[in-house]
């Protein structure tokens, strides 16, 4: 009894990873929907060649017989033990196989380009004969429409990878690797670094967000202008906070005197969906909390702790990259 709850136990534990937002057997893409495809595949042939053992098993573990068939008994075990095995996984083989050439390949001519750095996931969209929109720590991408990432790293190997979209990608210092989306559903999926890159390694997360071709264009024009003057009091206060810490000397916000490049493009922080790669909603008092002690929420993160600041600038602060939307 305790035996078959155990098995009902896991089995459960096993169809929890069959969806939600970072599940490749919910795809949301062509690729994801291909390995999804692939893995059932997978199942149906390691769950053939085990019925064939537990078979030949059971069938030499009744009686024996008074006299053997030797020849037959030769035939049961290199057939079930060895030739269907072959045959299942040569298949299964060259099925996978014949699914790399369409996965590699390169997005068409003038397709979007979307850069991604690791280490903060600094995401660059490129916009021929425009201005790149530069911002961080979340995608967005055009439902129906293939995707061209350009990645690369500037610290460590780190991996690339939104499940219900598609497979993953290295990225190597020193050169840029390539690979293609092609989102089939709007929604929004989960991401992560699928290579251990160090401290907080777990907490490199990211949000991929797939969106109507009309409201992905009209959120890429919003990201392209910059960053409004404040207008509440309150972030005005945010704002010469901002500058009088340095702020700027590692951000950031376009439309100010801030240019900065060593840490995240903060311009339309206050539209994302996350704070510190995914770690945190991006709610007024996570920020709060972000800002006073971004090491005990990340561990290893390069953002220094503005705890010692007065309770009435930081909430100040946070007001201020909160109005940048």
């Amino acid at each position: 009894m305790h035996i078959r709850i155990f098995y009902l136990l896991c089995l459960s534990a096993g169809c929890t990873g069959c969806a939600g937002l970072q599940s490749t057997l919910a795809p949301a893409g062509e690729d994801a929907a291909r390995v999804a495809v692939l893995f059932w595949f997978m199942v149906a042939g390691g769950l053939a060649i085990w019925l064939g053992v537990v078979a030949l098993a059971l069938f030499y573990s009744r009686p024996h017989e008074a006299a053997p068939n030797r020849s037959r008994d030769r035939w049961l075990i290199v057939g079930a033990g060895v030739v269907f095995p072959i045959v299942v996984l040569t298949l299964l083989l060259g099925y996978s196989l014949a699914m790399i050439p369409p996965m590699v390949a390169r997005a068409p001519e003038g397709s979007l380009v979307i850069e991604v750095t690791g280490e903060m996931w600094c995401v660059r969209y490129e916009r021929p004969g425009q201005d790149h929109v530069v911002l961080a720590n979340e995608i967005r991408l055009p439902v129906g429409q293939p995707v061209q990432f350009r990645l690369s790293s500037d610290n460590v190997i780190h991996s690339f990878w939104i499940p219900a979209l598609g497979g993953k990608m290295d990225m190597i210092p020193g050169r840029a690797t390539h690979f293609t989306l092609r989102p089939t559903r709007t929604g929004v999926f989960a991401g992560a670094c699928a290579e251990y890159c160090g401290t907080s390694h777990a907490l490199m997360r990211f949000y991929a967000e797939v969106m109507e071709v009309h409201a992905f264009e009209a959120w890429l024009q919003q990201q392209a202008v910059p960053a409004a003057a404040p207008t509440q009091p309150i972030a005005t206060r945010g704002q010469q906070v901002f500058f009088r810490t340095g702020c700027h000397a590692c951000h950031a916000v376009r439309g100010t005197a801030a240019r900065a490049r060593i840490g995240p493009d903060l311009t339309h922080v206050g539209s994302r969906r996350s704070l510190a790669a995914g770690t945190l909603p991006n709610a007024p008092d996570a920020l709060f909390r972000w800002l006073s002690n971004p090491e005990r929420l990340k561990p290893g993160v390069h953002m220094p702790a503005f705890g010692m600041l007065p309770e009435d600038d930081l909430h100040a602060l946070a007001a201020y990259l909160e109005s940048l939307r």
